[in-house]
């Protein structure tokens, strides 16, 4: 799996509070309602992969493939969860100045997804978890909603990057409230774990979403 150390607390995700502007922009709000990333305390629900049961084989168990056979860390461009709907295109996201000073980023309003370039890329040679995150919308569908709704432990996730392409399994899908998610064991530094992070479609400002995966 990898060590685990944190060197710093994790950002947390905010969505601009629009209560004192005009109505365009509360409206705005309400609609892409996809609200903060936010932050986690306990746990509300956790869904796990159950263990498989052993199967005798002459060839053996299965495994991941070896560090060795994997493309060399890079950037992410491509997430494709196919069991869920969700494939989308992957744009880097580096926290301003302000926002570090903050602890709070918020992504663009977009349907992509969006990677922290600030902590690990995925692929040979990584040396911290990697971070994806993308809005879920209120009101209509978008491929972010899909994790709160069709993602299940055992999906296969497929990452591509400008090296080439790896796969992941999906560990758990857990649901947090949203108050301290930079305090949160998911900035644990693991290298090669993939961590998606979005709001949940039955609490898009109250709670978050966020799936860990590990290289299959």
């Amino acid at each position: 799996m990898g060590r685990r150390s944190r060197a710093s607390a994790g950002p947390r995700f905010v969505h601009p509070d629009t209560r004192a502007r005009v109505f365009p922009a509360l409206f705005l709000a309400a609609l892409i309602g996809s609200a903060a990333f936010g932050a986690l305390q306990a746990p509300a629900e956790t869904t796990a992969a159950a263990p498989a049961t052993a199967v005798p084989s002459e060839s053996g168990p299965a495994e991941a493939e070896p560090d060795a056979a994997k493309p060399a860390a890079a950037q992410p461009v491509r997430l494709t969860i196919e069991a869920a709907g969700i494939d989308v295109t992957i744009l880097p996201l580096t926290p301003t100045d302000a926002e570090l000073a903050t602890q709070s980023i918020i992504p663009p309003f977009t349907d992509d997804g969006y990677w922290l370039s600030s902590y690990g890329q995925p692929g040979r040679g990584s040396t911290n978890t990697t971070y994806l995150t993308g809005h879920s919308w209120e009101g209509r569908d978008a491929p972010f909603n899909r994790l709160s709704t069709q993602a299940a432990p055992g999906n296969l996730v497929t990452v591509e990057t400008a090296t080439g392409t790896l796969k992941y399994s999906v560990d758990s899908i857990t649901t947090y409230n949203k108050d301290t998610l930079k305090d949160s064991e998911i900035w644990d530094v693991i290298p090669n774990q993939l961590v998606i992070i979005s709001c949940h479609t039955e609490d898009l400002w109250g709670k978050n979403v966020v799936i860990t995966a590990s290289p299959a």
